[in-house]
């Protein structure tokens, strides 16, 4: 597999990788997470001005850490899809030019494959097909992988991503941000039982629910009513909130994502994004796959939020199977993971 140096600003994480036959040589990530907390989420205009200040100084770090200069690496690759316009534009435009003038292909990558890589820098896969799940701050879906670049979402999300709900509702509770580890270390005194809350379901036109689906907007709703039903106590139950919540997300996700693969003939269940780190999820996931002989894996913890090498993991896979995006490729804020095969120009032309 060849060795990629990596860029990833498509939200609030400036990244930067050099990664080769699936190991990572380098890898480094500045946070903007302080800095947002304060506005209580993403505000785009300071997150495109960090991501300036900050890429070339990872980019300088990952290449010392790695010993390879800019020169020495087969190819460079950066996030163009989805995300913030702005912020995506900093790692697109830099790694075009770095591209160009180290006379290197350069790759764009779409972020939703990055996260579907990112399982590659733990433990080997089984053989395929198999089926992930995807759950971030701005996805949630469930992604049939028969391969390298073939991919068939099987269920998705109809309104907030998991991970977007964590936010929501950790503002409504009163916790910091991001929402997930904030309701997990609040969730973790709690008493996850004590309240009962909506696993909310997905009508079909025809009649019935979607069996895959999710939807997070009736479990938002449930909570506020709850938080308002409780305004009278002395204090907010925050911690059995935190839990109550936590625990039924975590369900939601486990019980449609192995329905979904005993319904396809998978035997394994993949578990992808920044949602993923957190524990709860891990642990109910790891007992469901145990009871029904599914094997499963999980990205490694250090790469389940946004970072580069995930990115360059997908980029070197395209790489091998000839590919390398123009030069003149832009970005987009929105862009099904089913058109990311359009980012790739066939025989690779560098």
């Amino acid at each position: 597999m060849p060795t990629v140096l990596a860029l990833e600003t498509s939200c609030d994480e400036s990244a930067a990788a050099i990664v080769s036959d699936r190991r990572v040589l380098a890898s480094a990530v500045a946070s903007q997470v302080e800095e947002h907390a304060r506005w209580g989420g993403v505000v785009p205009e300071i997150a495109s001005r960090r991501h300036v200040e900050a890429l070339p100084l990872l980019i300088e770090r990952v290449c010392a850490e790695s010993g390879l200069s800019l020169s020495a690496v087969d190819a460079v690759a950066a996030t163009v899809a989805p995300g913030l316009l702005g912020a995506l534009l900093v790692a697109s435009v830099t790694g075009r030019t770095l591209a160009r003038l180290h006379n290197k292909p350069f790759l764009g990558v779409h972020h939703l494959e990055g996260h579907l890589c990112s399982v590659q820098l733990g433990e080997p896969l089984p053989a395929g097909p198999y089926l992930v799940l995807l759950v971030s701050g701005g996805h949630t879906e469930l992604i049939r992988v028969d391969g390298p670049g073939q991919y068939r979402r099987l269920g998705r999300s109809h309104d907030d991503a998991a991970g977007e709900a964590f936010d929501k509702v950790a503002r409504l509770l009163g916790l910091g941000y991001p929402g997930g580890p904030a309701i997990q270390a609040a969730a973790a005194a709690g008493n996850a039982s004590r309240f009962e809350l909506p696993k909310g379901r997905v009508s079909r036109p025809e009649g019935g629910f979607h069996p895959y689906d999710f939807s997070f907007s009736g479990l938002k709703t449930a909570m506020l009513r709850q938080v308002r039903a409780l305004e009278g106590e002395a204090s907010l139950p925050v911690a059995d909130l935190a839990a109550s919540f936590e625990r039924v997300v975590a369900e939601v996700l486990v019980e449609r994502s192995c329905r979904c693969a005993a319904d396809q003939g998978l035997g394994t269940l993949v578990l992808v994004g920044g949602v993923a780190a957190n524990r709860r999820l891990r642990q109910l996931l790891e007992r469901r796959c145990g009871a029904l002989g599914l094997q499963w894996r999980v990205a490694p913890l250090a790469y389940c939020t946004d970072n580069a090498a995930m990115i360059g993991v997908a980029a070197a896979e395209r790489l091998a199977q000839g590919h390398c995006s123009p030069g003149d490729l832009g970005v987009a804020a929105r862009l099904p993971l089913a058109e990311a095969e359009g980012l790739y120009q066939t025989p690779a032309l560098f």
